[in-house]
């Protein structure tokens, strides 16, 4: 029984308990936080069952992507190019399904697949192929570079226009990527100042183009616009309508830090009650399924999930989730040490990077770190495409470890012999 059990679950057992930690975690606090979906659909069963199909279908995925040796993803590599490309042409040229004044899905019958997460996974695997076939004596060949911007910023520009977070964090994920692949030091020079000029403007163009609204009136303007006003805007007005929401962002982050006194409920409602969770958090915490937050936190379920591990499993439980991410990266590193070949060390380091910067993220914006970017924290916010595919990625680190394990026992074995 246990050896069936283990034919299951093969790679390495330290990644498979951190994924077994996070997604019991995911299940307690997303029952805990989606009290507001309960109330308004009036289903307490509902919205927690729906999350934890959505884990059963990850957990599932993971175990096929593991047993799919990690040479053959390779062979993917042109077709998801092709078919992230598409999908995200089609929010591009505004099919997609329009959510808080941004339109990141594309609806397919009963199901929404998000595009932007498709597309980070396949440019991650497209840099680590790229990386490897172009490794030499004292590093990547030179002309690396040049190739993986080519697939990199026609990426990044298609998944910005609606969430530039996301690309911001695919880009950063690219560049340590480069780093570690060993891309030469004078070319990422010239490719960080290049992007300190174009984030400098960008910041610049935003804070002229955008209006002085704050976040929730952007939202609620997006609610209440009319669908013929919006279909007579021009391609520039489409492109630009998420300069009042990234405007909005900024001067809220950029502003002194108020007194609970001083705090507007109105209008700094996500970042005064997620600090109002965890200032009332204490060491241990209030509990399991005990938040108060959450019946005012519009996104506690998924952009601001971190407060609410705060709050009821207090700085205890919170670093022990920091911890398990942690523990993430450092085994991905220790997989790609064991790693004969290149392209599965660069994959599992990609992989990884990707989870753990936007855990990161996500982290940073609940405890108010960094400004709001709506990133969900992976493998415990709710979701659907984001839950499914951030468990493909574990299941591909896994099938590294596979490989990469099963090269050091052959190793193992012939030292034996001889």
């Amino acid at each position: 029984m246990n050896k069936k059990i283990g034919n299951i679950f093969k790679g390495d057992k330290v990644i498979w308990m951190v994924f077994f930690f996070l997604c019991m975690i995911s299940i307690v606090e997303v029952f805990s936080a989606s009290s507001g979906l309960t109330y308004k659909s009036q289903n307490y069963v509902g919205p927690i069952a729906y999350h934890t199909f959505t884990i059963f279908l990850g957990v599932l995925a993971a175990i096929v992507t593991l047993n799919v040796p990690c040479r053959y993803f390779k062979l993917l590599t042109p077709f998801l190019l092709l078919l992230s490309g598409l999908m995200l042409l089609v929010v591009m040229l505004g099919g997609g399904e329009s959510t808080n004044d941004a339109s990141r899905w594309i609806r397919l019958g009963p199901f929404t697949i998000q595009p932007s997460e498709i597309a980070k996974g396949t440019i991650v695997l497209t840099v680590a192929q790229i990386l490897a076939a172009m490794q030499r004596d004292k590093g990547a060949d030179r002309k690396a570079f040049k190739y993986i911007l080519w697939f990199t910023i026609p990426a990044c520009m298609a998944i910005g226009v609606e969430n530039l977070s996301t690309a911001a964090l695919l880009f950063a994920v690219v560049f340590l990527m480069m780093f570690i692949g060993l891309v030469p030091m004078r070319q990422l020079g010239k490719l960080f100042a290049i992007i300190a000029f174009i984030g400098i403007f960008a910041i610049s163009m935003v804070m002229i183009v955008g209006h002085d609204r704050s976040e929730e009136e952007n939202q609620q303007l997006a609610k209440t616009e009319q669908v013929e006003k919006s279909q007579k805007k021009s391609k520039l007005e489409k492109m630009l309508h998420r300069a009042d929401t990234w405007k909005a962002r900024i001067m809220k982050f950029g502003k002194p830090k108020p007194t609970p006194k001083e705090y507007d409920l109105d209008k700094d409602a996500q970042v005064a009650h997620a600090n109002i969770a965890i200032v009332s958090s204490a060491i241990v915490g209030k509990g399991p399924g005990k938040s108060t937050e959450r019946d005012f936190l519009a996104q506690a379920f998924s952009d601001f999930i971190f407060a609410i591990v705060i709050e009821e499993l207090g700085i205890i439980g919170a670093a022990a989730v920091v911890f398990l991410y942690i523990i993430l990266l450092y085994r991905c590193a220790r997989i790609a040490s064991r790693c004969e070949n290149n392209f599965p060390a660069f994959l599992a380091m990609g992989l990884g990077l990707l989870l753990v910067i936007q855990a990161t993220f996500n982290m940073m914006v609940a405890v108010g770190l960094a400004p709001v970017t709506g990133q969900p924290l992976p493998l415990i916010s709710k979701g659907g495409t984001s839950t499914i595919i951030n468990c493909v990625y574990i299941g591909a680190i896994l099938s590294v470890s596979r490989s990469a394990k099963m090269k050091k026992e052959v190793q193992e074995d012939k030292v034996l012999k001889n």
